[in-house]
């Protein structure tokens, strides 16, 4: 039971993991329609009251969305990427053209969630309706009584809280909030698909590289990280194991680990800083005499091939 259910988990996080960027945006957008739906029904509650309608509507759609946007941007490695990037190299070697097109990439992936956010509660238009509801004018509805032609009357008309004599107005004034709520939801729907298609149309035109091997690029690096993280893993477990052997004598390992200590004991003990700021960074792509070089470890693992340390020292700096 316990290795179906690790191989359950194992498939579950491959699932969530996965390289295939519309697999893992649309899982995103399905997260985030649950969210908000789950929002809708459990938390969602307007004030129905003049000014808080408004503030309340607005936080409802705008503060989620902010929240996922950043939590999308901490999320995405290309943001600490860029982080690395000032902070070693202090951006010395980044041209505009670099930090569009990194730029693109982190706000793009971290737009997924709070644009989805931001339909949805616009189709929905019940945050729309309580932020808009008390700025409806009265007199453009016919027989509305004018002893009721107000701000705090209109405001509570989300909670059905009004004198029996306006109450027939209410569907008239949720049905015309709703549509412009509606109406504005698709506008956005229409734009942001738009402004995609345009953005890939540039991307793929100011590209250098063909569509294959663009796939084949976004394939390295995916699989260069898995294996690097699980080589990374395994290299700091032996570290580890070796500390903790030199304090106490003895260290109690697993099968497992006895045999990946067998396994790899040509392994390095100690990395340099500087190795690692030279593999650490935002890249873009890049070529060695006509070779291409997909990453900053794939260009330090060319150049410490060919024994070019000058290259090492200096290339490595380069961004693109």
């Amino acid at each position: 039971m316990a290795a179906l259910l690790a191989e359950h988990f194992k498939f579950a996080s491959l699932f969530f993991k996965s390289k295939d960027v519309v697999i893992f945006n649309g899982l995103i957008a399905l997260g985030t329609v649950a969210s908000q739906t789950a929002y809708n029904i459990f938390a969602f509650e307007c004030p129905c009251s003049p000014e808080r309608n408004y503030l309340y509507g607005l936080a409802a759609i705008g503060v989620p969305a902010l929240a996922f946007f950043i939590i999308g941007v901490m999320l995405n490695r290309n943001t600490w990427d860029l982080v690395s990037e000032c902070r070693l190299r202090r951006c010395q070697k980044f041209s505009g053209a670099a930090a569009f097109a990194l730029l693109g990439s982190i706000v793009g992936r971290a737009l997924v969630a709070p644009v989805t956010w931001s339909v949805l509660s616009l189709l929905r238009g019940e945050a729309y309706v309580c932020a808009i509801s008390e700025f409806v004018d009265p007199q453009s509805m016919e027989n509305f009584p004018v002893t009721y032609q107000n701000q705090k009357i209109m405001a509570r008309f989300p909670c059905k809280d009004v004198p029996a004599e306006v109450l027939p107005f209410y569907a008239e004034i949720h049905r015309r909030l709703k549509y412009e709520s509606q109406l504005l939801g698709w506008l956005l729907v229409g734009v942001i698909s738009i402004g995609v298609f345009l953005m890939l149309c540039l991307k793929h035109c100011c590209s250098s590289l063909g569509y294959q091997q663009e796939a084949y690029w976004a394939s390295y690096r995916s699989n260069e990280q898995t294996l690097f993280q699980r080589t990374a893993d395994a290299h700091s477990k032996i570290q580890a194991a070796e500390s903790v052997k030199s304090f106490f004598g003895f260290v109690a390992l697993e099968s497992e680990e006895k045999d990946l200590l067998a396994k790899c004991q040509g392994a390095k003990s100690d990395i340099p800083s500087m190795e690692w700021g030279r593999i650490t960074g935002a890249y873009l792509y890049r070529e060695n005499k006509g070779a291409p070089l997909y990453s900053r470890l794939n260009k330090w693992s060319s150049y410490k091939k060919e024994g070019n340390n000058k290259a090492i020292a200096e290339e490595m700096d380069m961004l693109c």
